[in-house]
């Protein structure tokens, strides 16, 4: 899968700002918009964007409704 195209699901899922995003990933508020515009991140880039990606699908620390009961 492309990088735009993963970033592209991650904010309609998320629904969080394209400068956010890139602020938050690589601290870089306009890389969702040069993306779109052609740009070509390089590999190490490529990695914390999608490192950033795959923290924001992993499930929370928070317990389990049914910890603490019993």
């Amino acid at each position: 899968m492309s990088l735009l195209y993963a970033i592209e699901i991650c904010l309609r899922r998320t629904k969080v700002p394209p400068s956010r995003f890139g602020r938050n990933a690589v601290k870089d508020p306009r890389l969702v918009h040069d993306l779109r515009l052609g740009r070509q991140p390089g590999a190490a880039m490529e990695r914390r964007v999608r490192a950033y990606i795959a923290s924001l699908a992993e499930p929370t620390d928070a317990p389990a409704a049914s910890e603490g009961r019993g």
